[in-house]
């Protein structure tokens, strides 16, 4: 069985890693490198509660072998807080109650992540599209948009109040 070096950055650290041709970024991430906040769901990409952000885009990482990230800029749900502060996502679940029983929420987390980068402002139907790979078994997706439509205004807030200050 062929191995691999491979060189990522995740949550903003270098790692270089040997890796085994067949091994999975979810278990690359979860096993070698313990963070374990990203789940393993369904090990099909059907419900998303594996999806992690890779160079800007949000990927399923149970179908994405650790080779092809090879490279790559990862971010998992453990690179969200920064210097003990929830990230406005975290704060719009936690607020808005989107949480649930939180098996789905790093998925939903990592790819609500990805679109805000894109698109700050999103409408609630392009919330609803963004998340529409992402499932949650607890039925709760209003919730769930919610608390995406907060972290939006409170990343629009803090653009604003950067802008006041500066």
């Amino acid at each position: 069985m062929a191995e691999h070096t491979i060189h990522v950055t995740i949550n903003g650290a270098a790692h270089e890693e040997t890796v085994d041709s067949r091994l999975l970024l979810v278990h690359f991430l979860r096993e070698r490198l313990r963070l374990t906040g990203t789940h393993i769901g369904c090990d099909t990409t059907h419900c998303g509660a594996c999806t992690v952000v890779m160079d800007g885009e949000p990927v399923k990482s149970c179908t994405v072998l650790a080779v092809q990230a090879d490279g790559s800029d990862i971010l998992t749900v453990e690179g969200l807080e920064k210097d003990g502060k929830l990230h406005p996502l975290q704060e719009g679940f936690w607020q808005e109650h989107g949480l649930q029983c939180g098996y789905c929420t790093p998925g939903m987390l990592m790819t609500s992540f990805a679109l805000l980068g894109r698109n700050p402002s999103p409408t609630e139907p392009e919330i609803r599209e963004a998340i529409s790979g992402n499932l949650c078994r607890c039925t709760g997706y209003v919730n769930i948009v919610k608390s995406i439509q907060f972290a939006s205004a409170q990343l629009a807030g803090a653009g604003a109040a950067e802008e006041v200050s500066s």
